[in-house]
């Protein structure tokens, strides 16, 4: 099984990991993308362990950030289909497939 990225999906990490490090540091917007590799590894090891959600897919809160990893599970990947903020745009990436 892998983790895999809808292209969508790099763009979200890609612009928080730019608002961290605009709005805080270099250091900050590492620790952002640490963490959702920390999620992802996670993932790979407990597929199931999100919530579940409509549609087949499943949301998995970060620890440090304020963002939520939503993918779905198939038989051989993890497909992460949005990374988006808590408290901005609740229907944010609902349309990914």
């Amino acid at each position: 099984m892998r983790v895999t990225l809808h292209p969508a999906a790099e763009r979200d990490i890609e612009e928080a990991a730019e608002f961290y490090e605009r709005e805080g540091s270099a250091a900050l917007a590492a620790r952002f993308v640490f963490e959702f590799k920390t999620v992802s590894t996670l993932l790979l090891q407990q597929p199931e362990i999100g919530s579940p959600r409509p549609a087949g897919r499943r949301g998995l809160y970060m620890n440090l950030f304020p963002y939520t990893v939503i993918y779905r599970v198939t038989a051989d990947e993890i497909k992460v289909l949005v990374v988006k903020h808590d408290r901005k745009r609740p229907n944010y990436g609902a349309s990914r497939t």
